[in-house]
């Protein structure tokens, strides 16, 4: 009797090992979120590519997904294996679900907290942003933006802030670093002026308002190694991170704009065309920055 309560002990002593051992085998590969846009992507070089209503918007639509493609291939080489894809342009309804695999899932269409990082979550191991543009007013940089057309300067703790950045600040709350960006020389340029040594895809760059762009094919090629490079050195990244509280201000185009803006309590109008909202929260801050920019438009 003494022998069998020895071995149930002994057996009862092994099943953490055995519980421990079941979810290592689940964690078999990396998991990736992707944040794609279309201003950036090889191609794209006006309103006829990149709006909805344009002349060759489908074949832009094409481009985009053939764009995170290559990034999952790459990413596939180095050991992801699972994705979520966040469509981040316009209506977020651009990419074609029928061309990704079962270990892919998008996040479409526009109502949502997060933006173009809607899906991020402490899961991920990485985070890839494909078809970016630089900010507003950049010189040379093919539809420079920053969010929407009504918007001139974004800062958070007074650092200017193109989209990538606030992105990978987004990505970073939950500790997730960005290890590749794809889109134009200016765009990629200031990613890395914030975020460091990350893996750029340069595909096209900027001239006046003309582009010298990669071909669509090419561009492909460039991202998937790039994709598979930033993967293997996983290791040599960081979270951006900022310390709270966060303070966004927001220079706009129009005065009539600010002046709306401060109608929603906790803005401050700092000058006729800039406003202040400051939150100890990122994730509680960042949807009133979506609120303002979706729905106060002249």
């Amino acid at each position: 009797m003494q022998k069998k309560i020895v071995t149930l002990m002994s057996f009862l002593c092994l099943i953490p090992f055995f519980v421990f051992s079941s979810l290592q085998e689940k964690k078999t590969g990396l998991k990736v979120f992707i944040s794609a846009d279309i201003e950036g992507v090889a191609g794209v070089a006006s309103s006829t590519q990149a709006s909805s209503t344009g002349e060759e918007y489908s074949k832009a639509r094409q481009w985009m997904t053939d764009e995170v493609l290559a990034a999952i291939r790459g990413a596939k080489a180095a050991g992801a294996t699972e994705f979520v894809v966040a469509d981040s342009h316009g209506s977020m309804q651009n990419l074609m679900p029928e061309k990704f695999g079962l270990e892919t899932k998008l996040v479409r269409y526009w109502a949502r907290p997060l933006g173009m990082m809607q899906g991020i979550d402490t899961s991920f191991d990485a985070s890839i942003f494909i078809g970016y543009h630089a900010q507003a007013g950049t010189e040379n940089a093919p539809l420079a933006h920053t969010i929407t057309g009504t918007i001139y300067n974004l800062r958070i703790n007074g650092v200017t802030m193109p989209e990538a950045g606030l992105n990978a600040l987004i990505a970073g709350y939950y500790g997730v670093s960005v290890v590749l960006i794809s889109g134009d020389e200016a765009a990629a340029r200031q990613a890395k002026n914030l975020l460091g040594d990350i893996e750029t895809a340069v595909v096209k760059e900027g001239v006046s308002e003309a582009v010298i762009t990669l071909s669509p094919q090419a561009a492909c090629k460039l991202i998937e190694e790039k994709a598979e490079n930033a993967l293997r050195r996983l290791k040599d990244f960081r979270p951006f991170i900022m310390q709270p509280p966060y303070k966004f201000e927001v220079d706009f185009t129009h005065e009539a704009v600010a002046e709306i803006a401060t109608w929603i309590p906790g803005i401050k109008r700092e000058a006729s065309r800039t406003i202040s909202y400051t939150n100890d929260d990122l994730i509680k801050t960042v949807p009133l920055l979506r609120i303002i920019t979706r729905f106060i438009n002249l």
